[in-house]
């Protein structure tokens, strides 16, 4: 097989265990035989339609057989998959059509209107694409396909501007599903719940492709549900998860939450935000435990991981590297910070990306010999432990002190009143900048600013506690939830 890239897997699978169960879907159960040869079928209506090696292929809609089928039939053609957040607004997809140059778009029927007229060649999911299926050829395509060539440009949710498109190779998603098997310790018998999004790196790179690749099954859901998700959990005999923090809360603030059958759980995966120490208590409390990371787009995405064995003991932590991975934490001047010190989180090992689509010098200023720079501020414990802080462009100055926002809104957050919080610095006379905090109260909550900035006496220095409390009855994000501290900066500097 002269395919090394991600397209060659359902054809590797099918070979080894073709009659077991890949891809359910509601009442649909597709074996790796049925995946290898829809995914063949699509890459032969792809060529028909003028598809050739490098170009662009989207896929919109919510978690569906279908988006699975397009990336892999991708893979086989050499061309390069593009998904889409089906959170976006017809212009922003507009954009990242435009921007990565679009040539097929596969979508969901629901989102036909979110569609441009400008893209060349469409189809829809359901009877129209089955049909499209049944009339193409099922001979094996055998391009020639390495590992180092692009296989899917993943457009970031903007927080600082436009969204720019990471791109990641066949090699990069491969070495991360390493990652994952080597750190999760993964099995052949795997039932994951893929309720998050496909959209997104995590939901598609830490959960799905590496259960793929070992064999195990997939549920895909179109939506998260919370009640759904704990008979879900025992109808499928679900063994894996991923998660936000959120989501796991929810589920476990559900009324079947203490007699639910979780006893086929054995891994659960929560990125996005450490996990409060309330959420492990409680999962805890059930013979759960959290293994919790921090990763990026740009690195495919998995960075650090805390096993469960640390998830207490070092509870807040980030963890340490995945097995094929090298993190530092790096001061000015480029110099490793000594433990307990802040400094900026770098990242280098095969499943980090080459850099952003169509801009070269945003490129050269994230890469450097080979380190991808995150950014992110964190420090380092004498274990080696890494904790993230904050965003390095988010923090402030006031009166000669670096204030992270993240760490003050820690605070904020544990006050009785406050559901949600975003802290920016704003120009201050005297200091410089200070602290500005927006506060989303919680429901049926009226907590007033003075008391809140009381609050925090004694609980921070007195430097970073905010000078000022806005309001507010949402906070602005972008569509995959990130708060978008620019517009709070843009509206209120």
């Amino acid at each position: 097989m002269r395919n090394e890239g991600i397209g060659s897997w359902p054809a590797r699978r099918a070979r080894k265990t073709p009659h077991r169960t890949a891809l359910i879907h509601g009442e649909h159960h597709h074996s790796y035989a049925d995946l290898h040869e829809r995914t063949t079928r699509l890459a032969h209506a792809l060529r028909a339609a003028g598809i050739r090696r490098g170009d662009r292929v989207a896929y919109l809609g919510p978690n569906h057989p279908a988006y699975l089928e397009t990336l892999f039939a991708t893979g086989i053609l050499g061309a390069v998959f593009v998904p889409l957040n089906t959170r976006l607004a017809a212009a922003e997809i507009a954009y990242q059509l435009q921007d990565s140059g679009v040539r097929a778009l596969l979508h969901a029927s629901s989102l036909a209107g979110l569609v441009p007229a400008e893209v060349p060649w469409t189809v829809e999911i359901g009877p129209v694409y089955e049909d499209l299926l049944a009339a193409a050829a099922t001979e094996p395509i055998d391009e020639t396909v390495a590992q180092d060539e692009l296989c899917l440009i993943m457009y970031t949710s903007g927080t600082t501007g436009r969204p720019k498109g990471a791109m990641l190779t066949h090699g990069n998603l491969t070495w991360n599903a390493v990652n994952v098997l080597v750190d999760h310790d993964l099995t052949a018998d795997e039932r994951a719940l893929v309720s998050a999004p496909l959209f997104h790196t995590a939901g598609l790179n830490m959960l799905t492709l590496p259960v793929l690749l070992k064999g195990g099954a997939c549920v895909l859901v179109e939506s998260f549900d919370p009640a759904a998700t704990l008979a879900l959990i025992e109808r499928h005999q679900i063994s894996f998860m991923f998660g936000v923090p959120t989501m796991f809360d929810l589920v476990a603030r559900q009324s079947g939450w203490e007699q639910a059958d979780l006893s086929s759980l054995r891994l659960l995966t929560c990125g996005g935000a450490p996990v409060p120490a309330a959420l492990i208590h409680t999962y805890q409390q059930r013979g759960l435990t959290f293994l919790q990371g921090y990763g990026m787009t740009e690195a495919a995405p998995g960075t650090l991981f805390l096993d469960a064995e640390h998830a207490v003991s070092k509870a807040g932590s980030a963890g340490v590297p995945h097995f094929f991975s090298d993190v530092r934490v790096l001061g000015p001047g480029g110099r490793p910070v000594p433990a307990g010190e802040l400094g900026e989180v770098v990242v280098r090992g095969p499943h980090v990306g080459p850099g952003y689509w169509g801009l070269p010098e945003e490129t050269a200023a994230a890469l450097h010999d080979g380190w991808f720079h995150s950014g992110d501020a964190a420090r380092v414990d004498a274990d080696g432990y890494v904790t993230i802080a904050d965003r390095i462009k988010d923090m402030y100055i006031s009166g000669g002190e670096n204030v992270y926002p993240a760490e003050v809104e820690d605070a904020l957050l544990a006050l009785p009143g406050v559901a949600e919080c975003a802290v920016i610095g704003v120009a201050d006379e005297r200091w410089g900048e200070s602290g500005r905090a927006f506060v989303v109260p919680a429901q049926g909550a009226a907590p007033a600013p003075r008391e809140l900035l009381a609050a925090l006496d004694g609980r921070l220095a007195r430097y970073k506690i905010p000078k000022s409390v806005v309001l507010v009855d949402s906070l602005p994000r972008t569509a995959s939830g990130k708060i978008l501290k620019r517009r709070l900066r843009e509206e209120h500097q």
